[in-house]
């Protein structure tokens, strides 16, 4: 049997967005008799205490893990291994630019903005040595493509550049990119729901995952939730977490209401969200999301609850 997955960075709180984006991944996975997996993508952001808060908040909405939830941290020898066998092939080698020097490659005549123009990629074994001496190499695919399609369920056919991606930072800590193209395929997962902001992403991982031999997964790109400004909606943006809204009187069960009528979905149950889900039928629009106007939604959602006491702190 497959799996989905939900895969938050532990940051801070949950705020509606990326609730809603793992009510979609249950949803999708659920109705493709998947199993829903949760993972945590601690590799770089972290936040003490963020992690128990985030899976108390996805627990008080009824999204639990259906295997234990695992944590990218512990999963170095998964990726030495990967990284091993890329080396192994060739495709693998030391860069030693700084952002510095990345920034002001990308704004020169005819580059390609956000792509690593390849400064080092064919340095001598001597300049190698002598700036190895000065700083820590990150290590570069060598990529043998330019582009790489992938197929999405909202999206489409979707082609994007690939470029010389970063599979270990100068620091030592593996790339988000081969990081979750490892863990994606060690999980046994093969449908990939997550925000459509990570869009342009998905080629170069399932290039990557081709190198390595491991499956691509299918792959479903949700909208956003968005602040009324058109920028991503964020704890700033006022009552917009679980726990701010608990504080406010609206129980989780209630949130859950509004995220899924958001989706078009019946506000009762998962269960009956469920029973009502069609992928193809997912909003294609940002849920903008006004805290003011959040507040009323939920007002008007709450007399279709039951009473409840639902707690979200852990």
């Amino acid at each position: 049997m497959g799996a989905g997955r939900f895969a938050p960075s532990p940051s801070g709180p949950l705020h509606v967005g990326n609730l809603r984006t793992a009510v979609l991944a249950w949803l999708f996975a659920r109705s493709t008799d998947r199993r829903f997996l949760i993972r945590v993508e601690d590799l770089d952001r972290v936040r003490a205490g963020a992690e128990a808060i985030q899976l108390t908040e996805l627990a008080a909405l009824g999204l639990t893990s259906d295997s234990p939830v695992i944590r990218q941290s512990e999963q170095a020898d998964r990726y030495d291994r990967a990284l091993e066998q890329m080396q192994s092939q060739d495709l693998v080698y030391e860069c030693f630019c700084t952002r510095r020097d990345i920034a002001e490659a990308a704004a020169a005549p005819h580059a390609d903005p956000g792509l690593y123009p390849g400064t080092c990629r064919n340095l001598s074994d001597g300049e190698r040595a002598r700036r190895r001496a000065e700083r820590p190499p990150a290590l570069r695919l060598r990529a043998a493509v330019e582009t790489w399609a992938v197929d999405d369920v909202l999206a489409g056919r979707f082609r994007a550049p690939v470029d010389d991606v970063v599979l270990r930072r100068n620091d030592g800590v593996i790339s988000y990119n081969l990081a979750v193209v490892v863990d994606d395929a060690a999980q046994g997962i093969d449908q990939v729901v997550r925000g459509d902001d990570l869009l342009a992403s998905a080629p170069r991982q399932a290039y990557l995952a081709s190198l390595l031999g491991l499956p691509i997964p299918t792959y479903a790109h949700v909208p956003l939730a968005l602040a009324p400004q058109g920028r991503r909606l964020a704890k700033r943006d006022g009552a917009v977490t679980l726990e701010d809204l608990a504080d406010l009187g609206h129980p989780p069960s209630t949130v859950l209401a509004v995220i899924l009528r958001s989706l078009g979905l019946p506000g009762s149950s998962l269960a009956a969200a469920l029973e009502a889900f069609e992928p193809t039928l997912v909003p294609r629009d940002p849920w903008i999301v006004d805290p003011e106007k959040l507040l009323s939604t939920i007002l008007d959602a709450a007399p279709q609850q039951s009473a409840s006491t639902d707690k979200v702190h852990p």
